[in-house]
């Protein structure tokens, strides 16, 4: 039997509620598919069960850092650090608004970004700067405050994979002036389609959010451009069916946790052969991904498929070594510890449809590969 890393089944539980939810919104009078009131309803859902001031839905997690990066008037000869390891749009969004980003190192086994690396680069050009949380680790977002807050620099927490996850008490995308969630379909609260949500403590700043997102218009006098902003607006069809799961997401985070942890402590002798876990932990840890670093990345990744495992390389390059973002580096530039995760870094599968013989499987398959090489 084939375990894929993504399963194929999604969604197969809730089938007959989503096409339930597109009858009702198809033949609602009002006939609003946008920006109605189901996705307010799920705006407010959201910012109360992380203590928001605001919470304001997108059309993805990617415009949601655009928007929230225009909001906060970076642009032209501004500078945003960002881990030099990691999905494209955290160098992209502020790029695109005619800001640098500026590449901070990462730690070797955590892969988040280097608080000592981020502080190393502030400089008074220094804007935002835009941690990410990576897999199953939440960045040091305490220090990270910390470092921003001496010089007044803004700190925008991507907390795309980490819904769910908390550190020191604190729900992800709350430590910052503002974080945000994606619920594309694979994220632990991800949808059948694109949408993004930031939260903030800021309502001044969440309510510049929920302008560009609508063309700049105030949501009052339709036709009425206040900024030049931006389509990034949220769907009623999947406001009501985020709605209808949101009670649920707790018990898929829960057995994505206990998945992980199964990992790590099968995991734990396994550092001498060459196949290092995540840290062991319940605080700061989202479990998003599993990922591992193994110095044969690419033999355990076959010896794995040859086993029906599916397995996924997250991410083959560090940011700064891709050509779109090479314009932003200077000659002697380094990131060594994104190089070594960009080599050694293999997740597999954590998703919480798994049974439990299914991840003794997969685990017993990495344990078999480690302990016979």
């Amino acid at each position: 039997m084939t375990l894929p890393f993504f399963p194929a089944d999604l969604f197969d539980d809730d089938r007959a509620e989503l096409l339930d939810i597109v009858h009702r919104v198809g033949l609602a009078p009002e006939q609003k598919f946008i920006l109605g009131e189901r996705t307010a309803r799920f705006e407010a859902a959201i910012r109360d069960s992380v203590g928001a001031a605001d919470a304001v839905a997108c059309g993805s997690g990617t415009s949601a850092l655009t928007l929230v990066l225009r909001a906060m008037d970076v642009g032209a000869g501004d500078e945003v650090i960002v881990p030099a390891f990691g999905c494209a749009p955290l160098a992209a969004a502020p790029a695109l608004l005619g800001a640098t980003p500026v590449f901070a190192d990462i730690d070797p086994w955590t892969m988040v970004v280097d608080p000592a690396a981020v502080a190393r680069l502030v400089t008074p050009r220094t804007k935002v700067i835009m941690p990410a949380h990576m897999f199953s680790v939440m960045a040091d977002m305490p220090e990270l405050r910390r470092i921003a807050t001496a010089p007044g620099v803004r700190l925008l927490e991507d907390s795309a994979v980490a819904q769910g996850g908390t550190l020191a008490g604190l729900p992800a995308g709350m430590w910052g002036d503002a974080g945000v969630y994606s619920f594309v379909q694979v994220k632990t609260f991800g949808m059948p389609g694109e949408g993004g949500m930031v939260v903030t403590r800021d309502a001044g700043l969440g309510s510049a959010v929920r302008m560009l997102r609508n063309h700049g218009q105030d949501g009052k006098s339709r036709f009425r451009y206040h900024r030049i902003g931006y389509n990034s607006r949220f769907d009623e069809i999947m406001a009501e069916f985020q709605l209808y799961r949101l009670p649920t997401l707790p018990r898929r985070l829960e057995r994505r946790a206990r998945i992980g942890e199964y990992y790590t402590g099968r995991f734990a002798e396994l550092a001498g052969c060459g196949v290092l876990a995540p840290p062991p932990a319940r605080d700061g840890r989202c479990y998003y991904v599993y990922s591992l670093l193994c110095e044969r990345r690419d033999e355990l990744r076959e010896y794995l498929a040859t086993r029906g495992i599916g397995s996924h390389v997250y991410y083959p390059a560090p940011l700064p070594r891709q050509p779109a973002f090479a314009p932003f580096t200077r000659p002697g530039d380094a990131w060594p510890a994104a190089e070594l995760a960009a080599r050694r870094t293999l997740a597999i599968p954590i998703y919480p449809q798994l049974t439990d013989g299914q991840v003794e499987r997969i685990a017993d398959a990495v344990c078999r590969f480690a302990k016979e090489s």
